[in-house]
């Protein structure tokens, strides 16, 4: 019989060519290895080094135990002799509960005659493998997570998803369950994931191990609060990261953006951030303003923090064949590479190749430019656009890294491009950075990423699909998520139904993790330099008054009411950073024993005490809500008092959005006296 290597914090099984442990990793969480390539490597993608466990350590004969607070390892060693094969054979499967003795996850069985394999690891030419992780489906469970999908789903039972980024799509392979575990896929290759009805399966196309993480929990919280410790707290949210945020496509000129702050602080509306988008430089890649357009943007800066305005810039990790740095970041190996034919991997506004976010040495470099062409004008945000990144054709095969082939460490890519923003600014004495970036990957939010849901479409359809976006994120282990107000793509400003589109969905970014509006609106703008040459061209105006007086005074109201949640919105962060709660939360997160509360899509919690329901239908001005049973709920939209564990139906006109606050919650004097536009008020 094969023997257990016992040490300290688990146990190894080797057999047959595999090399399989099981190691305590963090409270009550346990790390899965399995290589048939030689030894186990320590691989850091998303994991950090975890504080010491008291795990407990039983072997007995063929079968070895692993107790790590609440969750239970059994590993179950086997050698039988195989008559088809004409020798004997050993295996290993490997069984996970909680300290009650409740399943949580099981690998696949053999099936007898079935020979299947919970773990198979195919080799591939390179040393490498091609990994499919096999696991029983559990009758009954619900799964949620999983980062960003453009879909309006909640429980992802019956779903499979590609383990790939896309501009709107950001793959973060974690997932909770309904069972009370949590489950890391702790690998950056191009893959899929399948959650079946008869049974689990995760896929890597191409990894050097397989390698997952998994948590027990008693509640949501708990489960998520762990994954945190596991890969990292985000930042404290800095107070510019609190209040509303102003951009369009595009700003494309310095007096242009200062006279749209200027006029905010005229009207007397509230503003934090607000943004200068893409091509305000004269090539990608040469990360500086061009001098015709922003000639002063030290002045620039200076002017909107005294207004209390804090500048953000795009920053693409594409370096144009014309950039006036594309040669030195040629020559030192910072561009991501294709394995055949011309270095090209998108033509928008002129060839491009993009930068290996994956390579230290570029992520300095980069770091370098924009410290001296921003950070040293006070810039402290950066907007970090394309960070999938988005190839022109997406074959994930064709591309190379410095950390290796791009189906093998592709979706690592967004992770490092916010790190190398994140650590530049903390070597330069920034307390907490944050950053917008359009994609992420487990760990990212340690390196203070927002994430933004991408070119999304100005439709109610996309709508509704941000606000599961939204949950599965925070459940995912991204806190800080928005979203373009309005949506990216279409909205013309002069059209009565997009603009009952934009009210309903500035409505709900009033109560996301950050208030930001932006898109492309219609009709467009062309722009050309002084001497004819040809800019990129810009949307028309997106400014809060640039959509009629009507639609005028029901946005400003919702940036006033952003800004009474100030408070609120504040403590909510703090429990994010220093405790790793999502944000905005699914109902179940604060409410598990509701089991209504595990199928709602289309409202959520903000915080702790405050629930939202969005208005998601055209022409509607009324709709039903769930409030979760224990507690009484006060309507901050209309002072109605209702007693949890009902449904209500709720009038919604145009200009009021549904919201009640958890009567005896923790948050309610951070609430104060809270006016919502067209209602009452509660406090």
């Amino acid at each position: 019989m094969a023997s257990f290597e016992i040490r300290p914090d688990g146990v190894v099984w080797r057999g047959d060519g595999e090399t399989v442990s099981v190691q305590a990793w963090g409270a009550d969480s346990l790390r899965t290895r399995s290589t048939r390539a030689g030894e186990l490597v320590d691989t850091d993608y998303a994991l950090l080094a975890p504080e010491p466990t008291e795990a407990t350590i039983v072997v007995d004969g063929d079968i070895a135990c692993v107790t790590n607070g609440r969750i239970v390892a059994t590993l179950t060693a086997s050698e039988s002799f195989d008559f088809q094969a004409g020798y004997s054979v050993r295996q290993c499967r490997i069984d996970y509960s909680d300290t009650d003795g409740r399943t949580l996850l099981r690998e696949l069985e053999p099936g007898g005659s079935l020979k299947q394999e919970a773990r198979r690891l195919k080799g591939i030419p390179g040393g490498a493998h091609s990994i499919t992780a096999s696991f029983e489906a559990n009758a009954g469970e619900r799964l949620y997570g999983m980062g960003q999908y453009q879909q309006q789903l909640m429980d992802l039972k019956g779903t499979t998803l590609e383990l790939a980024h896309r501009n709107s799509q950001a793959s973060v392979p974690f997932v909770l369950s309904s069972r009370g575990y949590g489950l890391l896929w702790h690998n950056p290759a191009i893959g899929r994931v399948t959650f079946a009805t008869n049974r689990t399966e995760w896929t890597a196309e191409s990894a050097l191990q397989l390698d997952y993480w998994i948590t027990a929990g008693a509640t949501p919280a708990a489960i998520t609060a762990a994954y945190a410790d596991a890969t990292g707290h985000v930042p404290m949210m800095p107070e510019y990261g609190l209040g509303f945020w102003q951009c369009k496509l595009r700003y494309w000129n310095q007096e242009q953006l200062l006279e749209v702050a200027r006029e905010h602080k005229r009207r007397g509306l509230p503003m934090d951030v607000i943004v200068a988008d893409f091509f305000h430089w004269p090539r990608m890649g040469d990360f500086r303003f061009e001098e015709e357009f922003w000639p002063d943007p030290k002045a620039m800066v200076d002017e909107l923090r005294s207004l209390g305005i804090e500048l953000m810039v795009s920053v693409w990790p594409q370096i144009s064949t014309e950039s006036e740095n594309f040669d030195e970041l040629a020559r030192a190996n910072s561009l991501v590479r294709v394995e055949r034919g011309m270095n090209v991997h998108m033509s928008f506004e002129g060839p491009s190749a993009f930068l290996d976010a994956t390579s230290p040495a570029a992520r300095a470099k980069v770091w370098e430019l924009c410290k001296r062409n921003y950070a040293d004008h006070g810039i402290r945000l950066f907007w970090l656009d394309e960070a999938e990144p988005e190839y022109a054709v997406y074959d994930f095969d064709h591309q190379r890294y410095h950390l290796g082939p791009a189906v093998q460490v592709a979706n690592i890519y967004p992770q490092l491009f916010s790190r190398a923003f994140y650590d530049g600014q903390i070597a330069d004495g920034l307390a907490a950075p944050i950053n917008l970036v359009r994609c992420a990957w487990a760990g990212s939010q340690r390196y203070g990423a927002l994430v933004w849901s991408g070119d999304i479409h100005s439709s109610w359809t996309d709508f509704r699909r941000q606000i599961t976006a939204a949950i599965h994120m925070g459940i995912a282990g991204i806190p800080w998520f928005t979203t373009d107000i309005g949506g990216f793509h279409g909205g013309n400003i002069e059209d009565p139904e997009f603009r009952e589109l934009l009210i309903r969905w500035f409505q709900f970014g009033a109560f996301c993790p950050v208030m930001r509006l932006h898109g492309d609106r219609q009709p467009g703008e062309q722009v050309s330099a002084a001497d004819g040459g040809h800019r990129m061209g810009s949307g028309a105006p997106n400014e809060l008054w640039s959509y009629g007086e009507e639609v005028y005074e029901i946005l400003a109201a919702y940036v006033h009411l952003r800004e009474d949640l100030r408070p609120y919105v504040r403590e909510t962060m703090r429990q994010a950073h220093e405790h790793g709660q999502p944000v905005l939360r699914a109902m179940f997160h604060d409410f598990p024993d509701d089991a209504v509360c595990w199928d709602l899509a289309d409202q959520f919690m903000l915080g702790d005490d405050v629930l939202v329901a969005p208005v998601t239908e055209p022409g509607a001005r009324a709709r039903k809500v769930y409030l979760p049973e224990g507690v009484q709920w006060r309507g901050l939209h209309d002072g109605s008092v209702h007693e949890g564990g009902a449904w209500v139906e709720t009038d919604a006109p145009l200009e009021a959005i549904p919201v009640y606050a958890r009567g005896s919650g923790s948050g309610a004097g951070l609430l104060g006296e809270i006016s919502l536009p067209g209602g009452l008020m509660a406090g």
